[in-house]
């Protein structure tokens, strides 16, 4: 009797299967853990202050450290990943943040925290831009919730650990809550790395490039071309993103409501943010990133604009809570986007570089806004300039939107 011969698996069954789900649960774990560090910062941030006997601005050197580490660590470790896997890198970042939360906990100025911090910041993006890709490359049909939830892990990071810590804070200080996540990130992080080291199979890897380089050859332009296109687009909306994630509590104090109502107003749009990328990212799987994209900054500008009028405490809750929840899925739409329409072997790079972009836009918007502030003495004009980069935000994804076939047409 002849052997009975058996067909070999479609590379579109190994996409969204239970092998793809689990490791998704396991990237978003890591996400969890691995965010703490762009988070830890701004919870100890009172206290390095009256450590030190510095100023605000000065305590503030550490966040900025940590920012410029993150957005540098999301392009560089986002190359490592696609020669040497997302396993490694972890593995790599985990050991890296480990080392620096014990080389912040011993500093004795606010310089050597700041250089502790680069390097945290550097280490943490691996759980971010890196991450998303990676998970990203395993879906197909449901890509878009996969890329929200791994995306999620960062907003649940800041929502979970400071409460988690705050205890210890109050009692032992922050010194020790900095060796406590040195020991956390090793234990938890580089186990769970070792579930992520079955590489992509190269069957999978080329469907997908198959899809994405139909996609890509239907706007006409070339990949690096979209890439930069994305990055700017990505400065631009994040411009307009962090003037109120950046300056609510300040906001709240000019109008006379106090920091705590301002934190709360932070709190609910983070909420909203958690709540918005999971919805963006089930919208992304029906639509596609690039019109995900373009009705999520949509709403932010409009978003923007109904806080012009908003003075009193319960339309400022309500216009919060909407800024949060046409905001948080503007970010994993890039990662999104890149997977849809440029190659599956360089998607660690180019989404890294796409969410380094939007890191430098929510930096540079952050700065903006205060100078514009001090000029006018106002942030009425902040507020316009955020809805300006909006705009050009909004022109760029129209553009790469009429350029492309309809979505249908390159479809597996």
């Amino acid at each position: 009797m002849p052997p009975t011969s058996v067909a070999p698996m479609k590379p579109s069954a190994a996409l969204d299967s239970a092998a793809s789900w689990t490791r998704l649960a396991i990237s978003l774990l890591v996400a969890v853990v691995g965010n703490v560090g762009m988070w830890a910062v701004i919870l100890i941030l009172p206290s390095v202050q009256a450590e030190f006997g510095i100023d605000r601005a000065g305590a503030s050197l550490p966040y900025t450290a940590t920012m410029a580490g993150f957005a540098l660590g999301n392009f560089a470790i986002g190359r490592a990943v696609d020669r040497w896997g997302m396993a490694w890198a972890l593995i790599g970042a985990a050991v890296l943040n480990a080392a620096a939360y014990a080389a912040a906990s011993a500093s004795g100025s606010v310089a050597a925290l700041s250089v502790a911090h680069a390097a945290l910041g550097f280490g943490t993006a691996a759980s971010f831009g890196p991450l998303i890709a990676d998970a990203s490359q395993w879906f197909l049909k449901r890509r878009g919730i996969a890329v929200a939830l791994v995306a999620s892990g960062n907003y649940l990071s800041g929502a979970i650990w400071p409460l988690l810590l705050t205890g210890v804070l109050e009692t032992q200080g922050w010194r020790v809550v900095y060796l406590l996540l040195a020991g956390l990130t090793l234990t938890v992080v580089v186990p769970l790395a070792l579930f992520l080291r079955r590489p992509l199979p190269v069957e999978m890897a080329h469907q997908t490039t198959r899809l994405a380089a139909l996609r890509a050859a239907s706007t006409g332009l070339s990949p690096r071309t979209l890439q930069w296109l994305l990055a700017l687009a990505g400065v631009g909306c994040c411009v307009a993103m962090s003037m109120p994630q950046v300056h609510i509590v300040a906001y709240c104090v000019d109008l006379g409501f106090g920091p705590a109502v301002g934190a709360e107003m932070l709190s609910l749009m983070l909420l909203g943010g958690v709540a918005s990328r999971i919805a963006s990212g089930l919208l992304a799987d029906v639509l596609g990133g690039v019109r995900t994209l373009l009705i999520g900054s949509a709403l932010q500008a409009l978003a923007l604009v109904l806080y012009l009028p908003s003075a009193g405490l319960t339309s400022l809750y309500v216009v919060s809570l909407v800024f949060g929840l046409s905001q948080g899925g503007i970010v994993p739409s890039y990662a999104v986007i890149v997977r849809e329409y440029l190659p599956a072997k360089e998607a660690g790079a180019r989404v890294g570089f796409v969410m380094m972009a939007t890191i430098v836009g929510m930096a540079l918007g952050g700065w903006m806004s205060g100078w514009i502030y001090d000029l006018t003495g106002s942030y009425r004009a902040a507020f316009l300039n955020g809805i300006a980069w909006n705009v050009m935000n909004l022109g760029i994804i129209v553009l790469v939107l009429i350029r492309s076939r309809p979505r249908e047409a390159v479809a597996a």
